[in-house]
């Protein structure tokens, strides 16, 4: 065993009787459905902030989306890492917190499927709203797991991948059935905290490398790549401008829409938590979404210019194991950024769990038998289906689905696509019918569902593929635009019930 692979054992070993305490420990502060998904709506701004930007950035975003537009597109793809903080976070933060928070408190809403049915006061909104989690999740989850796991394979590389998903998998069960998202929105802060450490840590290493050298090197050596070095120096992205501007747009305003991100909203307790909320999670995403592009950007000069064996998805994990492989001090550090990595990873994962957990528990299962459930047997149910959503992404994560970038995208552009209009139109105006909303989820679906099949048909998934960018701002542009459409030529036959509603907003 070589001292790379103790250390880093070592260190998993630590991080994973931490976890496992927390969840212990988080166990009482569950027993109820209230307290065991959204934590009792009492979770303060550093909790919050912290869970926000960890679910936002997991090991894909290093392994897949660095890795990648680092590689082709070079210190342009920082702008992605900008366009998140920015748009992904803070103007989220700013325009949709609050508003949230009231609203769901008022219709006493746990996720997203259950605002939509209490919105507009349709159980089967919330029926589809369930399903659509539960099954475009699933490759969510995947890609964390591929992303992840590829990453430990560079250190352990007699060891499977999908040893190494396993044990991620198992990990994230224990404390998050036991703890629910006290025990998530607890571990999340720690887990924040080791990747900022760790990136800070990273990027000081990759630009301290000999071929890299600093900054000003950085540039000037990009520049020196024959055919590609005016590309990768292009701070617009050159001939790749219109690729990164939807790949801004999907990863940033996805999130307006993703339910695993507007669920934090949810929990946070006051509005002066929020405020402060705001500054610390856009600090946190500038810091993350930026040095991982920023990483990305190096590859081409550490690895030669020569594309890994395992290729795009080995970038970033062969550029770790080059520049930390030297000298104890560079062990440990890899030992740190093997954690940073768990931790982005499996806080992102777990979110996406309880998510669509409680998507199946509290909002599918309930609506297809007709019949109320009891609390106890809600919470149960929870608990169970977490495990078995952990065990579906496992399963589909050992599948030969070899692009991470591409798995993560169709599950954003279909899910955001879906409830990006009915979502933020049902806080800000009370015109939105019911079947205003449902023309933007199956719009959505839609979109990205036939414009697949098509391309597929055609030129094969890889094109398809390829295009899931595209397809997804498209969805959630077609989304956004058709909810207002449909519900200027309908009516809403409950005018009473939505001005209650939108009192909340009069009252704290």
């Amino acid at each position: 065993m070589t001292n790379a692979q103790l250390y880093t054992i070592i260190a998993l070993c630590v991080y994973a009787i931490a976890m496992a305490l927390i969840g212990c420990i988080s166990y009482g502060k569950s027993k109820t459905l209230d307290g065991f998904l959204i934590g009792g709506r009492n979770i303060g701004a550093w909790v919050t902030a912290f869970a926000y930007g960890t679910t936002y950035f997991s090991a894909v975003v290093f392994v897949g989306y660095a890795g990648q537009h680092g590689w082709n597109i070079g210190l342009g793809s920082i702008w992605i890492g900008i366009g998140n903080a920015v748009l992904g976070c803070l103007l989220s933060w700013i325009l949709f917190a609050n508003r949230t928070r009231k609203m769901t408190k008022k219709l006493e809403a746990k996720t997203m499927p259950e605002y939509f049915e209490k919105r507009y006061a349709s159980k089967g909104m919330k029926i589809l709203a369930a399903v659509i989690i539960f099954v475009f999740l699933v490759p969510y989850s995947a890609a964390v797991y591929k992303g992840l796991g590829s990453l430990f394979s560079a250190v352990f590389p007699s060891v499977e991948t999908w040893v190494w998903m396993l044990i991620i998998a198992c990990l994230t069960a224990v404390y998050l059935v036991a703890g629910g998202y006290v025990a998530t929105a607890y571990t999340d802060l720690i887990q924040g905290i080791i990747m900022i450490v760790g990136v800070v840590c990273l990027v000081v290493a990759v630009l301290s490398h000999s071929v890299v050298g600093g900054i000003a090197g950085l540039i000037e050596n990009l520049a020196a790549i024959p055919k590609d070095g005016k590309q990768l120096t292009n701070i617009f992205g050159g001939s790749s401008f219109k690729f990164l501007c939807f790949n801004i747009m999907l990863t940033s305003f996805g999130t307006w829409g993703l339910p695993q991100m507007i669920g934090k909203f949810y929990a946070i307790k006051d509005t002066a938590a929020i405020k402060r909320g705001t500054v610390i999670s856009t600090i946190f995403c500038i810091v993350i979404g930026c040095g991982a592009y920023l990483i990305g950007s190096t590859s081409r000069l550490i690895l030669g210019d020569v594309l890994p064996t395992g290729g795009i998805d080995s970038v970033i994990p062969t550029v770790l194991m080059d520049v930390l492989s030297g000298g104890t001090a560079g062990i440990i550090l890899l030992a740190v950024i093997m954690i940073l990595l768990l931790s982005a990873s499996m806080s992102t994962l777990e979110a996406v769990v309880l998510t669509s957990a409680s998507a199946v528990a509290v909002d599918l299962i309930p609506a297809v038998r007709k019949k109320e459930t009891k609390p106890e047997t809600q919470m149960l149910l929870t608990r169970l289906l977490c495990l078995v959503f952990v065990a579906c992404s496992f399963i589909f994560a050992t599948q030969n689905i070899p692009i991470i970038v591409s798995l993560m995208s169709f599950s954003w552009g279909v899910v955001s696509g879906c409830f990006i209009g009915p979502y933020i139109w049902g806080l800000f105006s009370k015109k939105i019918t019911k079947i205003g909303a449902y023309a933007g989820i199956l719009s959505g679906l839609l979109t990205v569902g036939i414009s697949t099949l098509v391309i597929t048909l055609n030129s094969g998934f890889s094109v398809a593929a390829a295009k899931s960018p595209e397809m997804g701002v498209a969805a959630m542009a077609i989304s956004f635009v058709i909810v207002p459409l449909v519900s200027a030529f309908t009516k809403n036959k409950d005018s009473k019930r939505i001005e209650e509603i939108f009192a909340c907003y009069q009252e704290d």
